[in-house]
């Protein structure tokens, strides 16, 4: 069987703002919790309008789970290809979190900063902001869903409260069909212990 390799990760608890001023341009930080593509999308259209007159909108997410690579994206906005939205990704990977969006804003100050400067203004930037971030864990969850006969019930619902069941639930026609959402950790052991406990006769996977 499957084993999901899903673990707890760090995700930002609340949205934090943060400024500094580089040679007269202002890079002001935005980071966010955006736990999917939707969310992160969303957030860096509510920047964009929140500073329209700004010249750049550089952004970079992981949202979701920590190393997924279809949850990681970045864009310099303008700036010089390499200087703003890889620097900020790169951050982003590297602290471990998931759920998270950061878009740094920059107001020109007449001042040119070259690559180098931009580098260091945008990735050293969004790194002194996160560490004003207040943490959290997040334990992903996963739904499982499955069938049984109605003696089983009662020995399912047996095995399902040794876990943390977020939601569970039930329809009852000609069987038990079952809606279970419970910590992603502990999805393969569950199966497990519901098809032993009813030789089978209880068919359970993840949704």
């Amino acid at each position: 069987m499957r084993k999901v390799p899903y673990i707890s990760y760090k995700v930002p608890k609340s949205a934090i703002n943060h400024q500094e001023m580089v040679k007269k341009s202002r890079f002001i930080v935005d980071i966010a919790n955006t736990p999917d593509l939707a969310a992160a999308k969303k957030f860096i259209a509510e920047i964009k309008q929140k500073y329209p007159d700004a010249r750049h909108h550089c952004w970079a997410h992981v949202a979701g789970v920590p190393n997924g690579s279809h949850v990681l994206g970045f864009s310099d906005d303008g700036e010089p290809n390499g200087t703003a939205g890889k620097p900020m990704l790169n951050v982003l990977v590297g602290s471990g979190f998931g759920d998270i969006t950061a878009v740094v804003t920059r107001y020109f100050g007449g001042v040119k900063l070259g690559t180098g400067g931009l580098v260091r203004a945008y990735g050293g930037g969004l790194n002194a902001a996160m560490q004003m971030l207040e943490v959290v864990d997040k334990i992903p969850e996963l739904n499982l869903i499955g069938h049984s006969g109605y003696e089983h019930q009662s020995v399912i619902e047996q095995i399902l409260q040794a876990y943390e069941i977020v939601d569970m639930h039930k329809q009852f026609d000609d069987k038990v069909r079952w809606r279970v959402k419970m910590d992603a950790r502990k999805v393969d052991e569950a199966i497990e212990l519901i098809t032993e406990r009813t030789s089978a006769n209880a068919v359970f996977e993840i949704e």
